[in-house]
């Protein structure tokens, strides 16, 4: 798995028919993206959340996706120091990735990793997301479930967040629930509108670093009904991501810079250059 996760975050050419060879055996996994902003104690959860469902028999996969070295272009924070309580654990595979300059919170191949694992027979695949604020909403159709982590007092403001994370939410964590606020936040987040299916996220409290509050919040995560026709939806995302990707990928960055030099000096128009670039 090592290897062939290797393989497919450098995008090296057997990757791709790994991946087809492997996608008829994806689909059982319980996908679980966990996002909020930084300091929320996503990474302590996801500790936590891997003991509750080892207690239960259940194997797990993790993917921890961190910002990336400016010098060595890999993860900062790797999976040597995450997690240190399961690293020796045969049922739990965890491995960091670098976003590489990648948005949204994910790394660009977060989704071909995500399938790997679940090919490999892992019963959850937890996905943990860089922590970059509201705009890291890419987890959403990636995940089955994404849980969306809070926490009191550092400046979570729900009506500041609303428009990114907290539109994207099927289950809402507050994270350091002993801390003062949680009251505050927890009412914040039950005034918010419902759904277009007049359903809410459910709310949660934890304490992670205690363990406090897991049990529940994974029995909430196999809870959330899977919404009707979202998988189709999931996958009409994921379908236009890979495209865009692969038709990024057939232009080398040496061409960009030609055509934006050339642009920038009004030798031509970017209109033109882009239905030349479609017509090719």
């Amino acid at each position: 798995m090592a290897r062939a996760a290797t393989a497919i975050e450098n995008r090296q050419p057997e990757a791709e028919s790994l991946l087809r060879e492997l996608f008829p055996r994806t689909g059982r996994a319980l996908v679980i993206g966990v996002t909020g902003s930084p300091g929320a104690g996503k990474s302590t959860l996801a500790g936590q959340l891997i003991k509750v469902f080892r207690e239960q028999g259940r194997t797990v996969g993790v993917v921890a996706v961190d910002p990336t070295s400016p010098y060595s272009g890999g993860a900062i924070l790797g999976d040597r120091i995450r997690m240190q309580a399961h690293h020796d654990d045969p049922g739990v595979f965890i491995r960091s990735m670098a976003t590489r300059g990648w948005l949204g919170g994910l790394a660009r191949a977060t989704t071909d990793l995500v399938l790997l694992l679940d090919a490999a027979g892992r019963d959850v695949v937890i996905v943990e997301t860089v922590g970059v604020g509201q705009d890291e909403v890419d987890v959403a159709r990636l995940a089955g479930v994404t849980v969306v982590v809070l926490v009191p007092g550092m400046g979570d403001d729900v009506q500041a967040i609303k428009a990114g994370l907290m539109e994207i939410a099927d289950v809402f964590v507050i994270n350091k629930a002993d801390h003062a606020g949680a009251d505050r936040l927890d009412r914040e987040l039950h005034q918010l509108p419902a759904r277009e299916d007049g359903t809410a996220p459910p709310v949660l409290k934890t304490v992670a670093s205690e363990g406090t509050g897991v049990a529940e919040l994974a029995e909430a995560i196999r809870n959330v009904a899977p919404q009707s026709g979202r998988l189709e939806r999931l996958w009409e995302l994921r379908l236009r991501e890979m495209l865009r990707e692969r038709l990024l990928d057939r232009y080398p960055p040496g061409q960009f810079a030609e055509a934006a030099r050339q642009v920038a000096a009004r030798q031509t128009d970017p209109y033109t250059v882009v239905e030349e670039w479609l017509r090719t």
